[in-house]
């Protein structure tokens, strides 16, 4: 009969679950603030309306589109509109690694760097921010990190 060694500390065992839950979280937040990232399409449509003239006709002064409004606030909306969406992606990009780094045991500083800035998305965002501090803040878990195991995804 095989041995396969002592069997695992209880807190060796803890930590590997608290990583792969917040790893889930990471991505289920990533894909929130991507849907909610959205939303600031309407005003790039709206801009692009105002800008091509697409409004309902109006009297439309010389500088302006041709619903009466300046040119410039349809540009405000596309261009205030486009940042707002890129920022919001990237935002849901970097926590989605995060959770990926999460559960290969990489990367600590940067996990540790999102749990920061995902403390500003109150309400869930500041949950899990705080958890992963505290998780992460673990001397058990730093040895962890020190020694990541292959393969990474979700691991057990």
């Amino acid at each position: 009969m095989e041995s396969s060694g002592p069997p695992p500390h209880p807190q060796a065992l803890q930590d590997a679950e608290h990583l792969k839950l917040l790893a889930i979280f990471h991505y289920v937040l990533a894909g929130l603030a991507a849907l909610l990232g959205s939303i600031p399409i309407i005003h790039v449509v709206l801009g692009i309306m105002m800008v091509s003239g697409n409004f309902p006709k109006g009297h439309a002064p010389s500088g302006s589109s041709a619903s009466g409004m300046p040119i410039e606030f349809g540009w405000f909306f596309i261009v205030l509109g486009g940042g707002m969406i890129v920022l919001s992606w990237a935002y849901a990009g970097c926590l989605f690694y995060a959770g990926r780094c999460l559960s290969a045991r990489q990367k600590r500083t940067f996990c540790f760097v999102m749990a920061c800035i995902s403390c500003i998305h109150v309400p869930l965002g500041t949950a899990l921010g705080v958890f992963t501090i505290l998780v992460l803040q673990r001397p058990s878990v730093q040895a962890l990190f020190d020694r990541p195991q292959p393969g990474g995804y979700l691991n057990s």
